[in-house]
């Protein structure tokens, strides 16, 4: 560290002594139970905290009928009552220092979490905050909450070291990314803009310019019922399905092979598809009638979500051409809630090398550019803000959705270094 430059030592400084404050304010987050369409507390909570750094918040409505018509929108099902995104801005000062290229930058993350699951199964309440070995518990710990905060408080960290931006710079604390995306999707038609957005979602401080995309899908298999049995009289749906599982999977391994990549480790898990649940039959002695499965459908980055849909359906067709019984009774394909396409930023864009060099300034070592195999809200930036947007955050994915949940404070204390060196960077910062 003794080789950092002034700016960095500063700034490096300036976080370590907010460390205790952005540690009690991520417990506190977490402690804010925020699942879909219960995210107004949370929001509150990070409008007071931008209110209290002096920026100009924005409280901000996703209404379903300014969405329907929108190609990117995503019914999720949930209530639009009180569906509530905070934009905070931080103005530029008034003296220009010289900065005459600075461009204006969002900071992007959100409030809500997945359902706990049960909770018998956490060691802790899932909205304990507690803290053990350095490791903040909690749902939403991890997906995002901390990468909010680092955001915030890269901000925090300038305002105290008398830093004054000369362009804009965006906190965008957004709800329904979980669920399709409502919050940015309401962020992008209200006219929210700026040069580049980074998304901090947990990403193990590896920088993600791309992402796959995913869809929901449903299928409805028909069978014919009778009792069991007369099973040989009947028709199976579970049977039935077997042979569009086996049809899909081999859809699956066969797409993977024709698809490269080079920012992608896994060359058979960009885009994956996975059966997610499934219903069937009404009586265990009975030859049951319909089979419904829901999954995911990963599509691959630069490819169309109606090419991707036309794949699957293909597929299923190919199997009911192949089976009497479902020649004359097809199944049903449908598409539902999140649908979220693929994206991709160049990483020629300045944001890429810019957050790349303050990564190594502050972690001594230039970050991973890494692609991702999940939806997030980075498609909405690059494909309908036509805003170049990476993903760059603490924490690790795999701990996102799942029991015991939680984020390495280090690593929030690290990415807050290096936003707020981004900032001071990109945004033509004066006041050192």
């Amino acid at each position: 560290m003794s080789s950092m430059s002034h700016p960095v030592k500063l700034i490096s400084s300036a976080v370590d002594r907010l460390r205790d404050e952005l540690v009690g304010f991520c417990q506190k987050f977490v402690q804010i139970p925020s699942l879909p369409g219960e995210e107004q507390q949370a929001q509150m909570f990070v409008a007071s905290k931008l209110i209290e750094l002096g920026l100009e918040v924005d409280t901000i409505h996703s209404h379903f009928d300014e969405l329907k018509n929108h190609p990117a929108f995503c019914d999720d099902g949930i209530p639009f009552d009180e569906r509530i995104n905070v934009v905070g801005r931080w103005r530029p000062g008034t003296q220009n220092n010289g900065h005459t290229n600075a461009r204006s930058l969002i900071l992007n993350g959100h409030v809500d979490v997945v359902p706990v699951g049960n909770q018998n199964l956490w060691n802790d309440s899932p909205w304990s905050g507690i803290i053990k070995d350095g490791n903040l518990y909690g749902r939403g710990s991890c997906d995002m909450k901390s990468g909010v905060a680092a955001g915030i408080f890269a901000v925090q960290a300038l305002q105290n070291l008398g830093f004054t931006p000369q362009n804009d710079v965006l906190i965008e604390s957004v709800i329904g990314e979980e669920s399709g995306g409502v919050g940015t999707l309401t962020s992008i038609v209200k006219g929210y803009r700026a040069d580049a957005a980074v998304i901090m979602e947990p990403t193990s401080l590896m920088m993600c310019p791309v992402q796959a995309g995913a869809l929901t899908f449903r299928i409805k298999v028909p069978g014919q019922a009778i009792h069991a049995s007369m099973k040989r009289s009947g028709v199976s749906a579970i049977e039935k399905f077997y042979q569009i599982l086996d049809a899909v999977n081999e859809l699956e391994q066969k797409r993977h092979r024709n698809y490269h990549h080079p920012l992608y480790d896994d060359p058979m898990g960009i885009a994956p598809i996975s059966f997610g649940t499934i219903t069937g039959g009404d009586w265990h002695s009975t030859v049951p009638n319909e089979v419904i499965v829901e999954g995911r459908y990963g599509v691959f980055p630069g490819e169309s979500s109606a090419a991707a849909r036309e794949v699957l359906a293909e597929v299923i067709r190919e199997v009911e051409s192949n089976d009497p019984w479902l020649r004359d009774n097809p199944p049903v394909l449908e598409w539902f809630e999140g649908q979220f396409e693929s994206g991709e930023t160049d990483v020629k864009e300045p944001i890429i090398g810019l957050l790349a060099d303050s990564h190594r300034d502050i972690a001594g070592s230039k970050p991973k550019l890494n692609g991702v195999p999940y939806g997030s809200d980075l498609r909405l930036f690059t494909n309908h803000g036509k805003i170049p947007a990476v993903l760059y955050g603490p924490g690790d994915v795999a701990q996102a959705h799942t029991v015991n949940e939680f984020i390495p404070l280090e690593e929030v204390v690290t990415c807050t270094k290096v936003l707020a060196l981004t900032i001071y960077r990109m945004c033509g910062a004066s006041g050192l």
